[in-house]
C-alpha cells in the first residue's frame, strides 16, 4: 500500500509531515502503510490501485485524474485572501526589478511544471484575463527552483503557490529578501487528497480530520494546516485550463 505527502515535502517539513502521517494511518488501522512513500513517478503513485492517500495538484486532478480516483478532500492552510480550502499564486520579480506586470509580460517567465495550477496555469490565466502576453521560457521542475531563478537572473518573473511562497520566506530567508511580490492570482481550490478509485472518502476523511486535531502545535504551523474541507469535483473541474506554455522550455 502507498502513501504521499509530496507537494509541499521540504527537507525542513520532513518530521512534520511523518508526524502527521502517523497520526493519519493510526487512524486508518490496518492495510495502512507505515511510511510516507518519497520516490517513484507520481503519475503512477496517484493512479497506483494500492493508493490510501496522496496529494495531487488541482490541475492533474481535472485534467486526468478526477474519473480514475476518490477526491478525499481538501486542506485548509489559512492563505491569505483565500476561503478555507483554497489558495492563489504569488507572482514574484527580483527586487530591483520595479517594472509593473504589463512590462513583466514581455519578460523572462518561470515555472515549475506545465500541468501546474499555481506554477502555469494560473499566471496564464491571469495574463489573460488582463489582456497581457507570457512568456514561458524556463521550466524549472519546482516552485523553489523557479525562485531560485528569478533571483539568480535566470528569469524575470515567475508563479509560486502561496503555500510555496510562505514557506520560502520561512525557510529561505537569504534568498527571499531579493525578491518582490508584484501581484496574486485569483484564489482556486487548493491541492486535493485523493484516493484510489473505490476507497471510502469519507472515512479517509474523517482520519485526516482527527490527525489534524492531534498534530501538535508546533508540527501544525509548520505544516500551515488548519483543517479539511469539502470542495466538489465540480468545482475543481471548472477551473479554466489555458493552452501549455508556447515555447520550448529548458529543464533547470
Amino acid at each position: 500500500m502507498i502513501a504521499s505527502l509530496p507537494m509541499y515535502d521540504r527537507p525542513e517539513l520532513r518530521d512534520a509531515h511523518d508526524a502527521y502521517w502517523q497520526l493519519i494511518s493510526q487512524n486508518l488501522g490496518a492495510g495502512a502503510p507505515a511510511t510516507l512513500t518519497r520516490d517513484g513517478d507520481l503519475w503512477e503513485i496517484w493512479q497506483s490501485p494500492d493508493l490510501v492517500l496522496a496529494q495531487t495538484c488541482g490541475f492533474p486532478y481535472r485534467a486526468r485524474l478526477h474519473d480514475k480516483v476518490t477526491l478525499v478532500g481538501t486542506p485548509d492552510y489559512g492563505l491569505p485572501g483565500c476561503p478555507p480550502g483554497h489558495y492563489n499564486s504569488v507572482l514574484i520579480a527580483r527586487a530591483e526589478d520595479r517594472r509593473d506586470l504589463a512590462a513583466l509580460g514581455e519578460a523572462r517567465f518561470a515555472y515549475n511544471e506545465a500541468m501546474s495550477q499555481s506554477g502555469w496555469a494560473a499566471a496564464a490565466s491571469h495574463f489573460a484575463e488582463a489582456g497581457l502576453p507570457l512568456n514561458p521560457v524556463l521550466q524549472t521542475g519546482g516552485h523553489a527552483l523557479s525562485a531560485h531563478a528569478v533571483a539568480s537572473g535566470e528569469a524575470d518573473l515567475a508563479a509560486i503557490d502561496a503555500l510555496s511562497w510562505a514557506l520560502f520566506l520561512r525557510h529561505e530567508p537569504e534568498v527571499a529578501s531579493g525578491l518582490r511580490e508584484v501581484t496574486r492570482t485569483a484564489p482556486t481550490p487548493a491541492l486535493p487528497y485523493i484516493a484510489r478509485a473505490g476507497a471510502d472518502g469519507p472515512a479517509i476523511f474523517d482520519a485526516i480530520r482527527r490527525a489534524i486535531d492531534a498534530l501538535s502545535p508546533d508540527h501544525r504551523a509548520a505544516l500551515h494546516l488548519r483543517g479539511i474541507c469539502v470542495i466538489s469535483p465540480a468545482a475543481y473541474r471548472a477551473v479554466p485550463t489555458p493552452p501549455p506554455p508556447g515555447l520550448a522550455a529548458v529543464s533547470g
